[in-house]
């Protein structure tokens, strides 16, 4: 039994539950990693139940169909899980490999300060979606801007550990 519960910033969110699956208790999982089924991988999965992490083992997970679903310990009838839809999935930042240089997590740009090489101050990223070509971040701030993630064209430095990210990008674009 974990001492300390973990908090948001001990986690990070690798994918969510869609629903239940059969009358065993098992789940639907939407995935979040690349491949998708790499979320198999890490263990354990914690999943927010109202307002507050809870901790459960991963018995089984395996691709289903278009999809993946999984087997939580304690999770063991359709009602249960029916209870766990919707429900964020993450595991402990601590289980993630290294990233190579210039690689990061999403999670590590999620809430980044971006300002572009004129000086001018474009806003947080919130989000970031995968698209087929690039992946592209979401900034928000007085307006919001569509930034496509290219390193070394569109994104110039990245620096976590200051919060900040140097763009060129145009501010009307």
């Amino acid at each position: 039994m974990d001492v300390r519960a973990p908090t948001d910033n001990d986690l990070v969110i690798i994918g969510r539950t869609a629903g239940a699956f059969g009358t065993q208790g098992w789940l639907k999982i939407i995935s979040y990693t690349r491949p998708r089924d790499n979320i198999c991988g890490y263990r354990p999965w914690f999943l927010l139940v109202g307002d507050v992490w809870r901790k459960f083992p991963v018995i089984a997970c395996k691709p289903r169909g278009a999809g993946l679903i999984a087997q939580l310990q304690g999770i063991k009838d359709r009602d249960s899980a029916l209870d766990q839809k919707n429900s964020q999935i993450a595991i402990e930042k601590t289980v993630l490999p290294p990233c190579d240089v210039d690689e990061y997590y999403w999670s590590e740009l999620i809430g980044l300060e971006v300002a572009t090489v004129r000086g001018k101050t474009l806003g947080r990223v919130s989000e970031i979606i995968q698209t087929g070509a690039n992946d592209v971040m979401v900034v928000q701030g007085e307006v919001e801007h569509l930034i496509p993630y290219v390193s070394g064209h569109f994104i110039l430095n990245v620096d976590i550990a200051a919060g900040q990210m140097l763009v060129d990008w145009h501010e009307d674009e």
